[in-house]
């Protein structure tokens, strides 16, 4: 099969398509034929050598896939080949086969086209776990969303607007501003003339956000402190701005606050199926009904996964960039 590899770590021109030995599906896995993967920031990262796959993940990048089981590893039980889905990936989405836990994968929702459902897996599961299962956000809550029209932010703007969530977000410019609006931000903040902080405890009395999802690290810590109500988590998923930060423990205690920081690749098998459970009882009806639907900025070929990579690094997409195999 054709799949992306790294010879060496460095900018989008090491990216290289090459012929590899294909996938086999061990006990308990499926083997998909890919039809599309999606563009992820730790992709990008582990490009430049920064963000290894775990221990007996497959080395080629792509954390989400779609496309149709082929073959059927011993003891799979509840899928057939032929069947349409996408599935969670810990590497190995940049390629024509990739091999995946069977509880890792899905159905392709209702109405969603089979190549657009690449740009579901991760993003569901990192929104879900984190704002809803760890976070706990609830009805008439105050998220702020870092990034918001990332493929993550038009996720959680979603799914929290529609859990009835008052949704604040930061955004680059106008154009992107009015775009999270449209997608449920009661208020998108251009961070480059505004202050989050400000903005957010105008609009809600003084009261704060609730929950924090942060994808910027360091650079924000200490504004994320600040803006959490009384009881808030701050909720770190990236490190966009850095690994190292001051944390005030006092305005932590004072606010009876918790910060944490979490990551989905790396988690254990039985950690990712229960997520991807929870998903599927908890999302999929939603995304069935027309409800949610992924957010789509781009397709690129395989062949031209470096021009993929260069449109995720300008940061000027809306949603997710996706790979067709």
């Amino acid at each position: 099969m054709r799949a992306v590899t790294l010879p060496s770590y460095g900018g989008p021109e090491v990216l290289t398509l090459a012929e590899v030995p294909d996938p086999q599906p061990g006990p308990g896995e499926v083997l998909i034929d890919v039809v599309a993967s999606a563009v992820n920031r730790a992709d990008a990262l582990q490009r430049q050598g920064f963000y290894a796959p775990p221990p007996g993940a497959s080395p080629y990048p792509g954390l989400e896939c779609s496309g149709r089981i082929a073959a059927l590893g011993e003891g799979v039980a509840g899928w057939q080949v032929g069947d349409e889905v996408c599935a969670l990936l810990a590497g190995g989405g940049y390629a024509e086969k990739v091999a995946v836990p069977a509880v890792q994968v899905l159905p392709v929702p209702s109405g969603v086209p089979l190549v657009e459902a690449a740009g579901l897996p991760e993003v569901v599961c990192t929104v879900w776990s984190n704002v809803f299962q760890l976070a706990a956000l609830q009805p008439g809550d105050v998220l702020l969303v870092h990034g918001g029209t990332s493929g993550i932010g038009t996720m959680a703007l979603q799914l929290a607007a529609r859990h009835g969530a008052r949704v604040f977000t930061t955004v680059g410019s106008p154009e992107k501003a009015a775009r999270a609006e449209e997608l449920g931000a009661e208020r998108a903040i251009r961070y480059r003339d505004e202050d989050f902080v400000e903005v957010v405890r105008a609009a809600t009395d003084g009261h704060g956000a609730d929950v924090v999802l942060d994808n910027m690290g360091a650079t924000y810590l200490g504004r994320n402190v600040d803006v959490l109500a009384t009881g808030g988590r701050l909720v770190v998923i990236g490190l966009q701005g850095g690994t190292r930060g001051e944390l005030d423990m006092g305005a932590l205690l004072a606010k009876r606050a918790s910060v944490h920081g979490t990551s989905l690749r790396a988690r254990p098998a039985a950690e990712k199926a229960g997520i991807v459970e929870s998903v599927l009882a908890g999302v999929w009806p939603a995304i069935d009904a027309g409800e949610i639907r992924p957010i789509i900025d781009s397709s690129y070929p395989l062949e031209q996964v470096a021009d993929a990579h260069r449109a995720l690094e300008a940061s000027g997409h809306v949603g997710k960039i996706l790979l067709t195999t």
